[in-house]
């Protein structure tokens, strides 16, 4: 096995199991809690935009110790802290303590998902790691698939609380093990010693509102897109079905990009990408066949997740890539924090038709800002 496999394997482990007991949780469990403490739901579901929202403020912070350190040591105490988190919302008495529990998992996010493992790649490997980062995103688009089961099997088995715990357990006995013995210590001397803040241009300001807007597409459809399919006059059934084509769309659109084996730039990625989602929305819209609209809608997500991590690194190269991944990073997890509540307020504004209008109207910004930043890139290579 080659260092590359062993370390992108390594990761791709640690990839399923902290978005499974993090990001993907309450999928599964926020239906349980309800039924047992008698918060409300939306108190309850709140916790994810709490944790996002701390893990958008940590992101600098994680950044820099990943830039001087690498990233073993950052995302092995990422995972403590993920399952020092888990383990208070086991035994959460009320809410204040349920919040802080979201928060820590929030702090322990910010060190462990695709931002920090991508970052680490970067300290790694250097200009060669977009191979690795598109495998890695391969692993981690089986997170909900792996996750989801598993948690339901052990809420039926131990409830909840004891599915919080056997999270904790996997994470101290799995996760932490891959990331103290799978990745290497510390980084390249070349990272490892450079210092000092990202000194932002405007190419980095349109790749964070390139994120920031795909970002807030992402996180409406993936907690709204049942509303906006049956609104077109679909059964529930239907859309349920339908909506479960986006998982393999995703992976479908990475595999692809992985068998492409970097013949073009990841530029391309991104374009192809951000045009993909345009046309899935608006394919919605225009009340074209949702299957090949989602379809069209999984692929673009799938490689955006790939553009987002690789078009930084060829543009500003490995020395400074944690420190772009950050800035990218804290404004897309807001976004993602405030994504379901804004759209809630949209969809009952606006009607659903009106709210898929403006998703398209974003994704098509974020397409001329990838052409406003490759135009840029030209005059500024």
């Amino acid at each position: 096995m080659t260092l590359r496999v062993r370390i992108t394997a390594a990761l791709g482990v640690v990839q399923i199991l902290t978005w499974g007991s993090s990001f993907y949780l309450l999928a599964v469990l926020a239906a349980p809690i309800v039924a047992e403490t008698g918060w409300p739901m939306e108190l309850v579901t709140g916790g994810v935009s709490i944790a996002l929202l701390v893990s958008g403020v940590a992101a600098p912070h994680v950044a820099r110790f990943i830039r001087a350190r690498g990233g073993r040591r950052v995302m092995s105490v990422g995972v403590i802290v993920l399952a020092l988190g888990l383990l208070c919302l086991s035994m959460a008495p009320g809410v204040p303590v349920y919040l802080l529990a979201w928060a820590l998992i929030g702090c322990g996010m910010s060190a462990t998902l695709y931002d920090a493992a991508f970052s680490t790649l970067g300290t790694i490997f250097g200009d060669s790691a977009r191979g690795a980062i598109t495998q890695l995103t391969l692993w981690g688009g089986f997170a909900s698939t792996v996750c989801w089961p598993l948690s339901a099997w052990m809420v039926e088995a131990f409830g909840w609380r004891g599915a919080c715990l056997g999270y904790v357990a996997l994470h101290l006995c799995v996760t932490l093990p891959l990331c103290l013995w799978g990745l290497p210590r510390g980084a390249p001397g070349a990272v490892a010693h450079a210092k000092g803040r990202l000194k932002a241009d405007v190419r980095h300001r349109l790749l964070a509102f390139i994120a920031v807007c795909l970002t807030f597409v992402f996180a409406t459809i993936s907690v709204h897109l049942i509303t906006l399919l049956t609104a077109t006059g679909l059964s529930l059934a239907a859309a349920v079905g339908l909506g479960a084509l986006i998982g393999p769309a995703q992976v479908g659109a990475r595999l692809l990009e992985m068998l492409g084996r970097e013949r073009h730039a990841p530029i391309v990625t991104q374009f192809v990408a951000t045009s993909l989602i345009l046309s899935g929305v608006l394919a919605l819209w225009f009340d074209a066949p949702a299957g090949a609209a989602l379809i069209a809608y999984g692929a673009g997500n799938g490689l955006y997740s790939i553009a987002r991590g690789t078009v930084p690194l060829a543009r500003f190269g490995a020395q400074d890539y944690p420190l772009v991944m950050a800035y990218v990073a804290r404004p897309a997890m807001f976004a993602a924090a405030s994504g379901p509540v804004a759209s809630a307020w949209l969809i009952g504004r606006i009607g659903p038709e009106a709210t898929l209008l403006a998703l398209a109207g974003l994704a098509a910004l974020a397409l001329c800002a990838t052409g406003m930043f490759q135009l840029r890139a030209c005059y500024n290579p």
